[in-house]
Parts: structure tokens; sequence; C-alpha cells
């Protein structure tokens, strides 16, 4: 205790003394607990209480139970909705204007959330609630998640007490980068044993409350799951795919039909609501051969068993509480972080990655691995046909600020808050306004001071007040909107947004044209009033300006990535040797050597046993794209995997004296993309071959690293089964590499936000 607080007496000795201990801190009597299920890229169509086909009966359950807020919006990306969710304030107020791998220097874009913005747990653990986070984090800056990092910005940096999850925008949900507490950890299992990421956080979800219960039967608790569901890869166990073989051979066309009859019948959009027009972009359902339509129905049903197969486990921790006693008193809420995504393209995606190594994504080149999709060895994503329709009945999508990138699913489910369940309601909501409603609900008043840090006034708005009175007003009126340039403006049921291309002339900033919409008459956006409304458009534009001054946005910046973000500083030494030990974690590629589209060189320091050895001396990514130096039936072999299109292979026979020895392999750039790779033992070359495209830009978007020693669960090749650990001795790997780093701006930019 602090000497100050003490209020006791204290003597020359214990008989005339007299102690004191403060009171244990304990919630009010009677508080709830709170969950927060933050889904990924699920569009406002997408679950069965919003209008979709797909079996979604936990989540329909607690709607059914609750209330579906049809008004939700959200800030059109994934890192920008969390920090507003956790912390009550505009993203752009609390530096996180952008996705953390995108950060710039100016605050409104930092990824560096200050601690003057209280995140939820460190306002309720001082009020006597456990808190824990699992899955999905993405708010700690790239370069400060690895382990020789700080953990000031990790979960349990931010008053959460157990973490367990991944750290980027997507990770491979059979075999993902995970992290616990502080550090990183293997997954507990394998695909062959039916392991699945979505399984593993409700397990460990329904662990902690079990933990809890354990020792404090009434201490409420705070859960923030964020899966990674149902952002791509989307992997899902066979059987959950295999439920929707068929189900979306009519196409997206029918499907946009389908389900706003379904969403004015059930009151989530109103009846004078207009289907958008699909973009022209977007070819219709009817005019696609018939093999692209077999390929396309099968993404978008691995999507589909994907989002059961996580209603299946959210179910999971819906039941344990209800066996416990604890549902009825839970506040449970149910969001998406953004529309749905477009980043499969036109055609979907078989490997994610591959688009922004510029290797070709194809229906022809996909049509054979059809069976594959949804499985571990596929990074696959529906074409963006299903994106509109996922978004139905509004234009546009993800990271843009049109209603199809804003406008998100919400249910709020708490039987003993809220006195007539089933019902819809229509009031304008946003992302900053969850926290101060939980505060409300708890009975628990923001603080002016948390750990010696004056705080930043809450943004948002309890609504509260809407739980019990289906017609109560507004509380949220007016709410800017900025992502990467594009803006919109909400006030009163009137919306102004203007969307910009990425790298437009930046003299258009003040010239660009905007849209004008009635909400309330044209919910999706189809009748631009602008020309019929030009003094209040005006009006709406200047209010945009001053919020933007107000919240941090400006600078405005529609570059998808700066020189700024090439310039950020790592805090690591400038090197041209990295040395690596086996026995230690995977490090993130971001902090990793960068070999890629460089001339390097990768030795291997090992004691050769009598009888010889095997194994993987060193290897970075996985089947998805990667490379691995490794051992197998007396060869050394070396692997560059290009994004799973297509293998750079090169081996030769060993014969070794037991001792010491070096085995290695160089690349020599001879032109972009393209060089020579050669084995070598002891410095003596033993074999060669021509490599016509080395990755430039990224291995691996799902956050498999570079191992020493071993290969990831998820290997690299084929010819051996992870982690394939090296069985004679390893003293170090070394990795050297010439010249700069190649980078690719763009290329860089485009990887980045495809995996939020």
């Amino acid at each position: 205790m602090d000497r100050d607080q003490f209020q006791g007496r204290i003597g020359r000795h214990w008989a005339e003394s007299e102690a004191w201990w403060p009171e244990p801190v304990r919630a009010r009597d009677g508080a709830p607990n709170v969950v927060i299920v933050l889904l990924d890229d699920v569009g406002f169509a997408q679950l069965g209480c919003f209008g979709s086909d797909i079996a979604t009966p936990t989540f329909d359950r607690l709607a059914a139970g609750g209330l579906r807020y049809t008004n939700f919006h959200t800030t059109a990306l994934c890192s920008p909705t969390r920090a507003c969710v956790l912390t009550g304030r505009n993203h752009h107020s609390v530096g996180m204007g952008r996705i953390i791998e995108l950060a710039t220097g100016f605050p409104g874009y930092s990824a560096q959330i200050p601690r003057s913005a209280g995140f939820l747990p460190e306002v309720l653990t001082p009020e006597g609630y456990a808190a824990w986070a699992v899955g999905k984090w993405h708010l700690t800056p790239d370069e400060e998640t690895n382990l020789a990092a700080p953990r000031k910005r990790w979960p349990l940096g931010r008053g959460f007490e157990r973490f367990y999850g991944f750290f980027g925008g997507e990770t491979h949900q059979f075999s993902p980068a995970l992290v616990h507490d502080n550090h990183y950890v293997d997954p507990p299992g394998r695909f062959e044993d039916g392991y699945h990421l979505t399984e593993d956080l409700a397990d460990r979800s329904i662990e902690w409350i079990t933990d809890l219960r354990q020792v404090d039967p009434s201490k409420p608790f705070l859960l923030y799951l964020a899966p990674g569901a149902c952002h791509s890869p989307h992997q899902a166990p066979p059987s959950f795919i295999e439920a929707y073989r068929g189900r979306f051979d009519h196409g997206w066309d029918a499907w946009r039909e389908e389900i706003i009859a379904r969403q004015k019948a059930a009151g989530i959009v109103p009846e004078h609501t207009v289907l958008s027009e699909r973009p022209e972009w977007v070819p219709a359902w009817d005019d696609l051969d018939a093999d692209a339509r077999r390929l396309y129905a099968r993404y978008v049903e691995a999507f589909a068993g994907m989002l059961t197969h996580t209603d299946a486990q959210v179910g999971r921790i819906v039941h344990h509480l209800q066996r416990l006693g604890e549902l009825d008193d839970t506040v449970f809420l149910v969001l998406s972080d953004n529309g749905a995504s477009s980043e499969g393209g036109p055609e979907g995606s078989i490997n994610d990655v591959r688009q922004w190594n510029v290797v070709e994504r194809t229906v022809t080149e996909a049509l054979p691995r059809i069976d594959e999709i949804g499985g571990p060895r596929a990074h696959n994503n529906y074409p963006w046909g299903w994106t509109v329709a996922g978004n139905t009945p509004f234009r546009r999508w993800k990271r843009e600020t049109h209603e199809g990138g804003v406008a998100d699913p919400l249910i709020v489910h708490w039987p003993n808050g809220i006195g007539a369940p089933g019902g819809v309601r229509r009031q304008y909501v946003h992302a900053i306004d969850l926290a101060p409603t939980i505060l409300d609900v708890l009975g628990v008043e923001p603080p002016e001071v948390i750990d010696g840090v004056a705080q930043q006034p809450l943004e948002g708005t309890s609504f509260r007040s809407t739980f019990d009175d289906p017609d109560a007003p507004e509380v949220h009126t007016r709410q800017y909107y900025e992502m990467f340039g594009s803006r919109a403006m909400y006030e009163d049921g009137w919306k102004a947004v203007q969307y910009r291309l990425f790298m437009q002339d930046p003299a258009g900033w003040e010239t660009d044209a905007w849209e004008l919409y009635d909400l309330r008459a044209d919910p999706s956006e189809t009748n631009d009033l602008a020309a019929q409304e030009p003094e209040r458009l005006a009006a709406m534009i200047e209010r945009w300006w001053e919020e933007a001054e107000r919240y941090q946005v400006l600078p405005l910046d529609d570059r998808p990535l700066s020189e700024m973000v090439l310039e950020r500083p790592s805090g690591l030494p400038p090197r041209s040797r990295y040395v690596y030990r086996p026995g230690a974690a995977p490090v993130p590629e971001s902090v990793a050597v960068n070999v890629r589209n460089r001339s390097h060189r990768i030795t291997a320091f090992v004691e050769w046993p009598e009888g010889g050895a095997e194994g993987v001396l060193a290897a970075q990514g996985s089947v998805l794209g990667g490379w691995t130096l490794f051992v197998r039936e007396d060869a050394l072999t070396y692997v560059h995997n290009l994004s799973g299109h297509r293998e750079h292979r090169v081996s030769a026979p060993v014969d070794l004296s037991p001792g010491q020895h070096t085995l290695a392999v160089r690349f020599d750039k001879a032109e972009e993309l393209r060089g020579v790779l050669t084995l070598s033992v002891d410095g003596a070359d033993i074999a060669s071959t021509d490599v016509d495209y080395f990755t430039p830009i990224r291995f691996s978007l799902v956050g498999h690293g570079l191992t020493c020693g071993e290969d990831a669960i998820l290997e690299v090749v084929d010819d051996y089964r992870a982690p394939f650990a090296w069985t004679g001795g390893l003293d170090r790997v070394e990795v050297d590499v010439d010249g700069e780093p190649f980078v690719d701006p763009e290329g860089e930019a485009n990887a980045a936000v495809a995996a939020q």
C-alpha cells in the first residue's frame, strides 16, 4: 500500500501501533458481465438476422432475445474501428486514422494510442472487473510486435489481464501465429488433428470464465472476443463448408434480391429502400461462364462455412454462460469492424498474397484446386460480386465511406436490462458509442485520470435510452468519416460523402465532387441531392473541415503508402548480417532479415554427427509462400516458394565427415526479380539453378515468421512435415544481405491493406 494512504497508527513497536488494510476493490453488487464479439469483414447483410440465408443461429438467438441496431456505423477499416470500440474516442483522436502498418508521423496517424485515451479494461479493472482479450488485436504498432520490443502497447499493457490471440490483421486459421499474454506460443494442435483457431479461442474464453468462477463466484468480467472470422483466409472445418455445397449457384444478383426482400420483411431496412445498382465493374452473374460460376460459388461457400462455424463457437460461450446462470445478466454485444471485403478482386483468390507479389490469380489456375478452397493450403477470398451482395442494400465496400464501407450489423443482448426483446432500433449509433454505453450500463463514471495520466473526454454518447424505447430521440446526431482520403459527414439523417481514389491530384482536396443523401428517405444512397441542396451540402462540407481540425484528421493523405511510412523509425540498428539461433520463437517478417528480391547468403554452422543428420536449418513463411533450407535423404535442398504458385528448387547430395561444417545457399540477383541460386558446402559450390521471379513484397500475410533449426507448423514445402527439426548440432544461421532492401511502396501498401 502507499504510505500516504495508510490510515492506521505506527508506534515504536507493535503493541502501540494499529494496523490498517484498504478495502479490497469489488464491483457493485449485481454488476453485469460484458462480452464484446467483434467480427471481421462481415458485411451488413451477411448475418441471418440481418437478411442472409447463411446459418447463424447463435447470433439470431441473441438478436431475438435482444435488439438489432440497423443504423450502426464504423470507420470502414479494422484497426481504427477497434480503437473506437475500446476507447470511446474517434480513431484519429487516438492516432489510429489508418491501420497500424501504415502509420505516419502525424498525431492522427501514429498508430500509438496515447495513455490519455484509456481502454475499457483500464477503466473497469479498478472497478473490480476481470478483463480478458481473446483473438485479433491489431492495435500495437507493427515494429513493437516482436519479442525484443517493449510491451506497453500489448494487450496486457493496456489493461487486459490475460490475452490469447494474434497481433496482425489476419492469420492462418489452422496454423495461427499465436501470442499468449506477453510471448509467442505454438498452436496446441494441427489441422490433421482437427485444430481450428476459432474453436481454440472459444476454448480459451470458456476456460478463463471457469477459472474465475472457481475462485470468485460473483466477480464480473469483460471478455473482448475478436475472432479472425470472417477475414480471409476463409478457412473452416470441411463439414461446415460442404453444408453449403450448391447453395450459391444462383449467383450474387439473385442473392441480393433475396436478401433485400428478407430485410424489408424483417424491418431491417424500411420498405421504401431501393437496392443500389450493381457497379459496372462487377459483371452480371449470368454473363459469367460455367467454370467461373462454379469457382466463385465455391469461394463464397467457404465464407459461409466459416461464418457458421464462428457462430457455433460463440454459441458454445453462450451455452456456458447459460449453464452458469449468467447469460441473462451479461451485456452481450456482436458487431463487425467494417463492410464486406473486396480484396478478393474481380475473380477471387486462391492465395491473397499473390496479387501483392504481382503473381497472377486466374480462374484457370484455381479451378483444379477448387477442393482446396477453405483448407490449410489456400488463402482464399471471394470475388467482389459477393462483396456487393454482402453489403446489401448499400453501395461500395470496406475502406470507403459510402454506407457499404461503414454500415455494419450490431446486436445488443441483455435480458435483465432490455424490456421488450426482439426489436429493431433505427437510431444512429457509431462505434465510439459502445464504450460510453457500457459504462452507463455498469454505472461507472469515466475517470478523469488513469495511472496519473489525465484523460481525453469520451467522444461517443451512450445509447442506453434506446434499450427500452424504440422511439427514443437520436443522441448521436453528427459524425465525420475519413479513410485514405475518402470523406463523409453525417448530420441529423443527412449524409455528405466523397469518394477518392488513391493518389489523385492533390489540388482535388478542395474541388472533389461531393454527393448528398437524405438517408431517412434513401438509406442506400441511390438519389444524389447535391444539385438540389447546394447550400446544405456546402454547410456540411464546411462542418466536415471543422471536425477534421477538431479530431486530428489532418493532413489528408490519399497515398496508400507515403514516403513518411517508409521513413518510419523501426528502433532497430541497420545491419547487413543477421544471426539466428535455434530454440527461439519465430521472428515476424516485419523485423526479420529482408531477403526479398535481393542478393543474399544463408549460412548454417552445423556439427555433423556420425551417421548423418536431417531437418530444417532455417525457414520463413509457409506453404502459401516462403523459403526453406533443409537436409533430407542425404541431400542439401533449398526451395523458394513463390506465393504457392511455383517453386524454385536447388538440391545436391552431401557426404560429410563428422565435425563442423557450413551449409549455405546464395542468391545472386542478376536483374529485377531474377537471379541464380547456388548451394555450397564449406565454401565450395555444389549446385545452382536460375530463378525467374523472386518474391518482391511479402512471403506471408498470415504471420508465419522466420525460424531456425525447424520449420513452422505449416511447412513451406511438401518434402517433410513440420517442424522437421534439425537432428545434428546447429550453432547458428547467418544471413548476409547486399545493397538496399527492395521496396515497392504501392505493393507494400496493398499488402498491408489486404491483410486488414
